[in-house]
């Protein structure tokens, strides 16, 4: 197979990238390295089946190029990080936005591709109830809290796919990430994990924001990455929404204070909201738990790798 990887260069889509080329796939990735960067590519960039097109997947005309020459599309390509959406809002809306319905189009032209579309755990917004699972409502927060228009946009992408796939028969598997993290996850755009790991590795303070008992589940982006492969090899697939998560529910202060234990340094500052985010616009949302069964039942995913093993690794990198 020939794959399209928008966001190629980023976090998982490098990982994914790396997958796909071991088990002999051709890869184009587009990536405009806004966030991602080529250094994550570094380990694959003499093969000669990757391709690597610096450019948006908001461009018509590079995606239409490229959508001719590939037999699939995984489209991760997307604004990143709580931070970066509160300080370029309007790039944020846009680049999610755009960006899908310019990556579905061109799929759709040439050949109704098969098409991933890579989205988040936020579309469920502030709903309490627990473990989230597909078909639950989303309950978002005021559109005057910018920090809301993430998990809207996202939404919006997931209504346009599905729209896609019952109108134009384009073949669409969504994925619902939940705390992806593990190697070259960037602390800068305020990702929990790498930030407090590079602050543990200087001996420095952990800032837990707010009261700290907020609670997630992480998944190794290994995991992550075999979900996503597992999916788009399942027919049964095609049309669903999937969550994509860990299974180990765990209070943001806790999470700190392993990240301490396993470094041997570090220690614990409480931040409010308002200092966090000084720009305003953030609510934040108290649990994030994932139901995965319905991943399992399709695909026979499981985790593989504990949260200890996700601290490792994002430890020896910081």
């Amino acid at each position: 197979m020939h794959y399209l990887v928008s966001g190629g260069a980023g976090f998982i889509g490098s990982h994914l990238v790396e997958a796909l080329l071991a088990r002999g796939d051709s890869v184009t990735v587009i990536d405009d390295c806004s966030t991602g960067s080529l250094a994550n590519l570094s380990t694959v960039s003499g093969s000669t089946k990757l391709h690597i097109i610096l450019g948006s997947a908001c461009d018509d005309l590079v995606v239409d190029q490229a959508c001719a020459e590939v037999d699939a599309v995984i489209h991760l390509a997307a604004a990143v990080g709580v931070k970066r959406i509160l300080d370029q809002q309007v790039a944020s809306i846009v680049t999610n936005l755009r960006g899908t319905e310019v990556m579905l189009r061109a799929a759709t032209a040439h050949g109704r591709l098969p098409f991933f579309l890579a989205s988040t755990s936020e579309v469920y917004g502030k709903l309490e109830k627990s473990p989230f699972t597909e078909g639950d409502d989303s309950v978002l927060g005021a559109s005057s809290l910018h920090r809301w228009s993430y998990a809207c946009s996202k939404l919006m992408d997931e209504f346009l796919a599905l729209a896609y796939h019952r109108e134009r028969q384009l073949p669409v598997v969504i994925g619902r990430f939940f705390n992806i993290t593990g190697p070259r996850q960037s602390p800068h755009y305020g990702m929990v994990l790498p930030r407090f790991c590079a602050a543990a590795k200087r001996s420095s303070q952990l800032d837990i924001h707010g009261d700290g008992r907020q609670t997630r589940c992480f998944l190794h982006v290994r995991d992550a990455i075999a979900a996503v492969l597992a999916l788009i090899a399942c027919p049964s697939a095609i049309g669903e929404v999937i969550n994509i998560g860990g299974s180990e529910e765990i209070a943001i202060a806790q999470l700190g204070e392993r990240v301490i234990r396993l470094a041997g340094s570090g220690s614990l500052r409480q931040v409010s909201y308002d200092q966090a985010f000084p720009q305003g616009g953030f609510e934040d949302m108290r649990r994030r738990v994932p139901d995965i069964s319905k991943l399992a039942r399709m695909t026979g995913w499981r985790q593989q790798l504990d949260l200890d093993a996700m601290i490792r690794d994002c430890l020896a990198l910081a």
